[in-house]
C-alpha cells in the first residue's frame, strides 16, 4: 500500500502527531478540520454558522491539494458541540454542497480542540 500525505498551506497546519489528509489510491482521507484560520492558526470568532464556514474552507482546501474537490467526497462527519445548531450546520452545508449530498453522520460531542464548537472530516474519492 502506498500512503501519500496530503499538505497544504491554505488550510490550518496539525496541531498534533497527523496529517491533514493521506491518499491510498483513489482514496483520500481527512483528518478532521476545525474553524482555525490557517494564517493566523487563531479559532474564527462568529457563531455556529462562521465556524462551519471556516472549517469547511479548510476541508475544501485540503480536498483541491489533494487534486479533488467537494464534490468527489463522498462521506461526512460533522461533530458538534450543541446538537442544537444542527439546522445551522445543515444550511452552511448546502452552501459548499449540492446534490446528490455525501453520506454523513453527526455527533454531539462534549468538546472539541481549541474550544470549537464545530468540526468536520471526510473520505473522498478521486477518478
Amino acid at each position: 500500500m502506498t500512503r501519500q500525505i496530503i499538505q497544504t498551506d491554505h488550510a490550518p497546519a496539525a496541531i498534533g502527531p497527523y496529517s491533514q489528509a493521506v491518499r491510498t489510491g483513489n482514496t483520500v482521507y481527512f483528518s478532521g478540520q476545525i474553524p482555525l484560520d490557517p494564517a493566523t492558526g487563531a479559532l474564527v470568532e462568529g457563531d455556529i454558522g462562521a465556524q462551519a464556514r471556516r472549517a469547511f474552507d479548510n476541508l475544501k482546501a485540503v480536498a483541491e491539494a489533494a487534486g479533488g474537490s467537494l464534490d468527489r467526497i463522498v462521506r461526512l462527519g460533522l461533530y458538534l458541540t450543541d446538537l442544537g445548531e444542527f439546522a445551522a450546520v445543515n444550511a452552511v452545508m448546502q452552501e459548499y454542497f449540492v446534490s446528490p449530498f455525501p453520506a454523513r453522520s453527526t455527533i454531539e460531542v462534549a468538546g472539541l480542540p481549541k474550544g470549537a464548537a464545530f468540526e468536520v472530516d471526510a473520505v473522498m474519492v478521486i477518478d
